[in-house]
């Protein structure tokens, strides 16, 4: 039981990472057309295009555990492998 239990968690972690990276990019783009509405507009609003850099940072984190996730299998077979 115990074991099982951490075979499946790393594929729910996995899913998680996936499916909170694909709401952050929604989150984005939401953020970027509301900072071209306010830069269209005369009065220009710090805040909003602060409010782009969260989400984009959130983003970046995200997208390189993804990356990286296909070589850390390979890392780690190999060092589990030698003697």
């Amino acid at each position: 039981m115990y074991a099982r239990f951490f075979r499946e968690s790393p594929m729910n972690w996995n899913k998680w990472i996936r499916q909170i990276h694909r709401w952050l990019a929604i989150v984005f783009t939401v953020a970027v057309i509301a900072n071209l509405v306010v830069m269209g507009k005369e009065e220009i609003a710090v805040w909003v295009g602060l409010l782009t850099l969260l989400p984009l940072a959130l983003l970046l984190c995200t997208g390189l555990y993804m990356f990286v996730l296909p070589y850390s299998n390979k890392w780690a077979t190999k060092w589990r492998r030698r003697p």
